[in-house]
């Protein structure tokens, strides 16, 4: 389970088997218990909240928004 980047204790991290035929590029966010699941194209959006508020998934969001590329980086090297 490679991790991109930790922040604020959020795991931001995705699946060395992410499905067959593999899905589009996304990225897992967990912390104490609850889960996420973010779109990174064509739009950011949520595959799926477990146990996020409101608050934190805007903040999940603007995270993703603002380090996409990173994100997209470690996914293209990492199924490359």
């Amino acid at each position: 389970m490679p991790v991109v980047f930790r922040e604020a204790g959020y795991r931001f991290h995705f699946f060395s088997n992410e499905g067959d035929p593999r899905e589009p590029a996304h990225v897992h966010v967990t912390k104490d218990g609850a889960d996420a699941k973010v779109w990174l194209y064509p739009l950011i959006e949520f595959a799926y909240n477990r146990g996020f508020d409101a608050r934190t998934q805007r903040w999940i969001l603007s995270v993703v928004e603002a380090r996409r590329d990173e994100i997209e980086e470690v996914w293209n090297d990492h199924f490359a």
